[in-house]
């Protein structure tokens, strides 16, 4: 049985040129109806999608800049690629963020949450795992907590390291720290609790981000993996996930 498809694109012109000519090809049904989303797009596009409708299967073409989520763009034996597709499951990060006046901000990431300096001074933060303080005093321009799926993205700029998708693990990774100087992070557990407590926020203020979900000031961030929540990225046979990360790393 054929699935049924609901096609998504980004505003890029390119984007919607290519949902025109599949949807006159394949047909459009509701996303209350689908069996799968085929997001047309780059990985931001992706992440959107998939934030928005965690419930489907999220079949990714490439029609944007950077493609890493995303299987190459091809408008011939559409749904036969969707049904020898390989499947990742991934469970996003989950934060909670404190603001100035007792606001809680909530936010999913499937790539990483971040903690970033929000004017001309680094950052100061303490950081807490599992309610023990681990480091006392971070000087940085900030930190991420990255996911496997989200190894490759800041996280890999930021000299983190790239974890393997099916690993119960979690990169905690430093943005240019001042102090301590060489300190580049820490692999953790998936279970982890990790606490960021911004201290000197009036003078050292503090944004959190999850996947450009944004906090403009922040006190504390507290963050976990929710298991509650399965993210399903669909790739071609050899293509997936697994394989994209080993490639990542023998570039």
């Amino acid at each position: 049985m054929t699935a049924q498809i609901h096609f998504a694109a980004s505003t890029a012109p390119t984007a919607q040129t290519a949902m025109a000519r599949l949807v006159a090809r394949y047909g459009q049904v509701a996303v209350a109806d689908a069996d799968v989303i085929v997001a047309l797009g780059g990985d931001g596009f992706m992440l959107g999608t998939l934030h928005d409708r965690s419930g489907l299967p999220v079949y990714g073409m490439n029609c944007g800049t950077v493609g890493f989520l995303m299987n190459d763009y091809a408008e011939d034996r559409l749904p036969e690629r969707i049904e020898a597709a390989e499947a990742a499951v991934i469970n996003p990060l989950a934060m909670r963020a404190g603001a100035p006046g007792g606001q809680v901000h909530e936010a999913l990431a499937i790539n990483e949450v971040s903690l970033l300096r929000a004017g001309p001074q680094a950052a100061k933060l303490r950081i807490t795992v599992n309610g023990r303080v681990r480091m006392e005093e971070l000087m940085a321009d900030g930190v991420l907590l990255s996911t496997p799926a989200g190894s490759t993205a800041y996280n890999y700029s930021a000299h983190g390291p790239i974890l393997p998708i099916g690993s119960e693990v979690l990169a905690l990774t430093a943005i240019a720290p001042f102090r301590p100087r060489r300190w580049r992070g820490a692999i953790l557990p998936k279970s982890a609790v990790v606490r960021f407590d911004v201290l000197e926020p009036d003078k050292r203020p503090v944004m959190a981000d999850a996947d450009s979900r944004s906090v403009e000031r922040v006190l504390w961030v507290e963050i976990r993996s929710e298991p509650a929540v399965a993210h399903r990225i669909l790739f071609d046979p050899g293509h997936g996930l697994e394989e994209r990360l080993m490639r990542e790393q023998f570039v």
